[in-house]
């Protein structure tokens, strides 16, 4: 099938459209009923009727956006009516939740006369904390925004018309800079005099563009002081004093083109007689107004292009844009989307295309590098980051503007946008807090690896850690420089430097395991597990983490012979974090003990109820079988069991254990309050200890594909100094987490060591 009936069949498959409606609060019990509705209901209605913001903090409306239209302009089909135009308003409704967690309602209006339309949008302001305006054709949208905006007192959004201004904006500034270009000296012209178009040169000029040096073309040519009275009040605060012309003329020796009118209208002659290293938005759907392939074609200088379509770098696509917008103004409780708040947005868009690419982005958009540069210079739309970017940025714009009723801690929403995204930010949002307050030395050692560098970059860059890349200093400086990463890392060459006391350490640690002094040389130098594993053991770094580019066993051996396991441990285990939405689970050991007896056990759920604290999860710990508390009697039954005695009569044990018991037993509620209400656990469990090493392997595993949990780990446990072991293929974002863990491991332990000499 084709795209067309590709998506027919998406539609219609049951049940019909993309949107439903869920209930947010519990409706299992009468009880939950009368809460819900009659009678409960009438004390927050009462409290409404008394001070109408409570809406705000009893209903939806905070978080409910209606998308409206009338159908009159719609994608590029033109006027099809309201009723054909409610799947681009559902799909609208999608992106807002999908991108910002917004929901929507849908409002198609069987209208064409603007007084009805301001009319009806008015009626509904206590229903919605803010109103996007969708599809309405120019000139009659200006009226409908523009009255609303002033009526109503909750935002009011064309996005038609700002949308593109706004990522375009982006773009513009971005574009500017990479051309080596100002923005108030740009010549700039418009092909196509629409609603988008006016509202985007407008916004050029709130972004720095002078108005002065912008030429708008429509259909008859270039609008000039002669044509003023031809075309109405919206084009002629664009008409130039300029002699009469068509889109050929004005683009001869313009530095920008931007193109919000039709396909295949601007030839490379036309690019061809543009200013050097000229910016070309052709931004015409589906198809740009002349193809990426032949603007780049046409010149032998630095062509910057942006289109509307996916399959060329640079999409200005405003998925970018309205989410986020509303996002940050409906938190803010603004009463209004004003400029500066737009001003905001873009100026956010814009920097975040300078930073480091995450890993998935990349692998999203095929692997290709992202990367500031000509090709590069607007955010891509999957980018999870541009939430927390934009969201935050409008939100701050609303309150120094005066449009919020919401006073925000800017840094505390951000990480509540965070959490958004998903349980595991949040989990990791409270480690990486840690570790900002003191940041520790982490020796990566896979130091020449991009991934490695990367993370260093940003480890460095948000004050997390300290990191030490163990590597060849040439290659990694110059892969930094690559990168285009704007830091001065601390390197650890084994190769080339005085390491004999490493060398030393190694064989005195390792000379009754048949290690000779030159084989310890010869680790130190060629083997950088074991460097960094020394650095580590003898202080010189706080921390360690590598495993990228290996087997696992192969990782964990060096850290294993010469940090070795905590004085009070005797063994080190995994542990993965499984974040759901609701809930986090903590499941060992995942990696490491084949087929672990009971005290092994016993010693797993301690190291792992300490990670949790970690995180801020207080533990109740499960010992896994496939037997009920003694329903099944076997030696594999019995381990468990043996190590839940052994933590029953551990003094130093102060969390809630028990078991053996089943998966389900453990996690679901009812089971443990009904059938098995002896249990130790008065809540389901958050600690889950597997019986052995393949257990754990696949019931993480399986968790994490078929439940949508989010793994963060592996997280080794029972280590006398922090070491982590990655799982091979990691991205960035990995390392970084677990040198985040890693560095509150090395807090943990000063903290310690200080209350030990305490006493």
């Amino acid at each position: 099938m084709g795209l067309d009936d590709d998506a027919r069949e998406y539609h219609r498959e049951d049940p019909p459209g993309k949107l439903e409606i869920s209930t947010t609060k519990p409706t299992n019990t009468q009880r939950d009923l009368s809460l819900a509705y009659s009678p409960g209901v009438a004390a927050p209605c009462l409290d409404i009727a008394d001070d109408p913001e409570q809406a705000y903090n009893y209903t939806a409306k905070g978080n409910l956006v209606g998308v409206v239209s009338n159908g009159s302009a719609v994608l590029g089909l033109g006027d099809i009516g309201a009723q054909a135009s409610k799947p681009v308003m559902e799909g609208k409704g999608v992106l807002f939740k999908r991108f910002a967690d917004i929901d929507v309602f849908d409002i198609e209006l069987d209208e064409a006369d603007p007084e009805e339309i301001i009319k009806s949008v008015r009626m509904m302001e206590p229903t919605f904390g803010g109103i996007n305006l969708e599809d309405i054709k120019a000139p009659e949208c200006f009226e409908i925004e523009s009255r609303l905006r002033e009526e109503m007192d909750i935002p009011v959004f064309h996005d038609d018309q700002h949308g593109t201004a706004i990522i375009s904006g982006a773009a513009l500034v971005n574009a500017a800079d990479v051309s080596g270009k100002d923005l108030d000296e740009l010549d700039i012209v418009f092909s196509g005099a629409g609603a988008s178009a006016i509202a985007t040169a407008r916004f050029y000029v709130s972004l720095g563009a002078k108005k002065e040096n912008i030429t708008m073309c429509d259909s008859s040519g270039i609008i000039t002081k002669k044509r003023a009275d031809e075309v109405n009040e919206f084009k002629q605060q664009f008409a130039r004093d300029v002699p009469e012309g068509d889109l050929a003329d004005a683009m001869e020796d313009a530095d920008v083109f931007v193109g919000l009118s039709i396909g295949g209208i601007v030839s490379q002659k036309m690019v061809q007689s543009m200013a050097a290293d000229p910016i070309i938005f052709a931004m015409a759907n589906p198809d740009p107004e002349i193809t990426y392939q032949d603007a780049k074609d046409a010149r032998d200088d630095t062509v910057i292009m942006a289109t509307g379509r996916s399959d060329y770098p640079n999409q200005v696509n405003n998925v970018l844009g309205f989410p986020f917008i509303f996002r940050g103004a409906l938190d803010a409780r603004a009463t209004e989307i004003n400029e500066e708040m737009k001003v905001a947005a873009a100026r956010a868009l814009a920097d975040l295309a300078r930073q480091d690419v995450p890993d998935a982005v990349v692998k999203a958009y095929g692997d290709n590098p992202l990367q500031f540069s000509p090709d590069y210079i607007i955010p891509k739309p999957l980018d999870p980051r541009v939430l927390f970017e934009v969201a935050p940025a409008v939100a701050q714009a609303a309150m120094d503007s005066g449009a919020a009723r919401k006073e925000l801690n800017i840094p505390q929403y951000t990480e509540r946008l965070e959490a958004r995204l998903g349980k595991s930010r949040e989990m990791m949002r409270v480690v990486l807090n840690k570790a900002k307050s003191n940041p520790k030395r982490v020796a990566l050692a896979e130091g020449s690896d991009e991934k490695m560098i990367r993370a260093a970059y940003q480890l460095a860059e948000q004050g997390i850690a300290d990191p030490i890349l163990i590597g060849n200093p040439k290659r990694i400086l110059r892969t930094a420089e690559e990168l285009g990463l704007d830091f001065d890392p601390t390197i650890a060459n084994p190769r080339d430097g005085e390491w004999d006391h490493y060398a030393d350490r190694l064989h005195e640690l390792r000379q009754r395991k048949g290690l000779t002094r030159n084989e310890a040389e010869d680790l130190i130098r060629r083997d950088t597990n074991y460097f960094a594993s020394v650095m580590v053991e003898m202080d010189d770094a706080d921390a360690m983490l590598t495993g990228l580019t290996h087997h696992y066993p192969s990782a964990l051996r060096p850290p294993l012979q010469v940090v070795g396991t905590a004085e009070d441990a005797n063994y080190a285990a995994g542990v993965y974090m499984l974040t759901f939405k609701n809930r986090v689970i903590f499941c060992a050991d995942t990696t490491v003990n084949l087929d672990p007896d009971g005290e092994v056990l016993s010693e797993i759920t301690k190291h792992t109820a300490n990670l949790a604290r970690s995180f801020n999860v207080e533990p109740r710990a499960a010992m896994l079988s496939y037997s009920n508390f003694g329903s099944v009697d076997n030696e594999g039954t019995r381990k468990p069991r043996d190590a839940v005695k052994l933590l029953h009569d551990d003094p130093e044990v102060d969390f809630p254990v028990d078991g053996e018991m089943q998966a389900d037993t453990a996690v679901v509620e009812d089971i443990l309050e009904g059938t098995y209400d002896f249990a130790e656990l008065e809540e389901p469990a958050n600690v889950l200890i597997f019986p052995n090493l393949e257990a754990g392997n696949i019931g993480y595993k399986l968790l994490q594909r078929l439940g949508g949990a989010e793994a963060i780990g592996p997280m080794l446990v029972g280590m006398d100094k922090p070491v982590h072991v990655l799982q091979r293929g990691d991205e960035v974002k990995d390392i970084v987490n677990l040198a985040g863990v890693a560095v509150v491991d090395a807090q943990n332990e000063d903290e310690d060591d200080d209350e030990d000499e305490s006493e």
